[in-house]
């Protein structure tokens, strides 16, 4: 089934993919755009996980769009509310009319003799379908959404219980009065043990290593007064600039002073549970902010410790048992619920094929420009949010310059424009998210794409620094080349 050449395809309708729709509708009206997702509905990372508690560990204030405030006086919203957000965003912008469901991509190949990218996919009945689009728009995450990852586990089939990954939690899990041992210590594991404990006979949380943790109360006082006394949209963007201040400093006190910050944190975690409980529990080996932060909110994971309904093991895991969990220290622990909360799998562009005048694209051996177009790939994008602030942060302004790189096109005359590496300086042993050494980084050091060792491709996971080169930075930069139809960094212009 062939289509009529779009002007901008974009490949995923979660918060990204919706994100950039919107942005083309208001700043570039004119354009055909269509969206290809492989779901039967939006909301990408919403839609897929469902497990218990599921919700935003960033501020709904700096989580939100630029364009259309988050109303509601939670600070972390739970998964529906973020569905219903980003739903009622589509529904405002029309989105919905230009998004195929139930298409998986399967290759995208692009012809500098036609300046087009042709897109293989199939729909939901199997059948294959082409679509052509002049500018291509990447917004699939970074993640595997049909494995999670989960190693495999000594003894793990005489277990006589059921073992779940929260990636895949099924609707028919009954785990009321049931001991439930949840194997990890990240966001995820740290959301299922409260939701999980005023059900469950027990919660225990079993995790290798500690993980920092950050309570903040639900209900954000100073946002819920600024949106009873002010419009809007104003009481929105004060919030917003407030809370983006404040994560920001945050993480550069962290990074400046890490034996301060980490004082910070275990005081405050000391406050929630005690001192009767254990901190080695919640003491990690690393500074705060080599790997994510965790965020709980009004401090729901002490709450459930000190109830005595939750607990947490820090140890290794020797073998699984029919009735639970062996460790090595020799303690047993009993469950009739294991949940593997252990992580996700990298995977770059939704897991499909690419080539450019044939020749296979190799995420990892390509940087990226300005954290947004893919070097020596021309007319593609490649949407990856902050990993140290609010993803969306990153969607919305990456979408802004997209968008303003489109009209330049248009104003010039210019088909095609592809970020050139002319002085060499790829950093080959760091990748675009060097700045963590959580697990899941480490794992996909090989798939990822790589950092530049100066601007404009060093990716700074810096929201103040991005704003003013995104938004306003000049469009021709001597990197960025256009109508160029030569290889390996030779510029050849092509007439206009």
């Amino acid at each position: 089934m062939s289509k009529q050449a779009l002007d901008v395809l974009i490949i995923g309708a979660g918060i990204s993919g919706i994100g950039a729709a919107c942005h083309l509708t208001r700043e570039c009206p004119d354009k055909r755009y269509a969206i290809l997702e492989r779901r039967d509905e939006i909301g990408g990372t919403w839609s897929l996980f469902n497990y218990p508690g599921i919700r935003s560990d960033s501020d709904m204030y700096s989580f939100g769009f630029s364009f259309r405030p988050w109303t509601e006086p939670k600070i972390l919203a739970d998964g529906p509310s973020i569905r219903q957000y980003v739903n009622d965003t589509a529904q405002e912008y029309g989105v919905f009319e230009h998004i195929q469901f139930g298409r998986k991509v399967l290759k995208a190949s692009w012809s500098s003799e036609d300046a087009l990218w042709t897109v293989e996919a199939t729909n939901a009945k199997g059948n294959a379908e082409t679509y052509t689009a002049r500018f291509m728009i990447g917004c699939t995450g970074y993640y595997n959404y049909d494995k999670g990852y989960k190693p495999e586990f000594p003894g793990e089939k005489d277990f006589g219980g059921r073992v779940i990954h929260p990636q895949f939690w099924p609707k028919d899990l009954d785990y009321k009065g049931k001991r439930v041992v949840i194997i990890g210590s990240g966001a995820t594991a740290i959301t299922l043990v409260p939701s999980m404990a005023s059900d469950a006979a027990h919660v225990t949380m079993l995790q290798r290593s500690p993980t920092y943790i950050l309570s903040l109360p639900s209900i954000d006082k100073v946002a819920a007064k600024l949106q009873k006394w002010l419009p809007a949209k104003l009481a929105y963007k004060l919030n917003r600039t407030r809370n983006i201040l404040l994560a920001r400093g945050l993480y550069e006190f962290a990074r400046r002073r890490p034996a301060g910050m980490k004082r910070f944190l275990l005081g405050r975690v000391k406050k929630q549970i005690g001192e009767q409980s254990d901190m080695r529990h919640f003491t990690p080996s690393y500074n705060p902010w080599d790997e994510r932060l965790c965020i709980v909110p009004s401090g729901d994971l002490f709450k459930a410790i000190r109830a005595g309904k939750a607990s947490v093991e820090t140890d290794h895991i020797d073998t699984f048992t029919k009735d639970g969990i062996r460790l090595k220290t020799g303690q047993e622990l009993k469950a009739d619920i294991i949940v593997t909360a252990t992580g996700l799998n990298v995977q770059m562009l939704g897991g499909m094929a690419a080539q450019v005048d044939g020749k296979p694209l190799v995420p990892r051996e390509h940087m990226i420009y300005k954290g947004v177009l893919m070097q020596d790939v021309p007319n593609a994008a490649m949407i990856v949010g902050y990993t140290n602030i609010s993803w969306t942060l990153k969607v919305d302004i990456a979408c802004e310059y997209i968008c303003r790189l489109l009209k330049h096109m248009d104003a010039k005359g210019y088909t095609s424009a592809v970020p050139r590496d002319l002085e060499g300086c790829m950093d080959e042993n760091n990748t675009i998210l060097g700045a963590l050494s959580s697990g899941y980084v480490m794992r996909a050091a090989g798939e990822l794409p790589r950092q530049g060792t100066q601007s404009p491709w060093h990716v700074s996971q810096n929201y103040l620094r991005d704003v003013p080169e995104l938004r306003y930075g000049k469009i021709e930069d001597g990197v960025l080349r256009f109508d160029d139809v030569g290889s390996e960094g030779e510029a050849v212009r092509r007439a206009a």
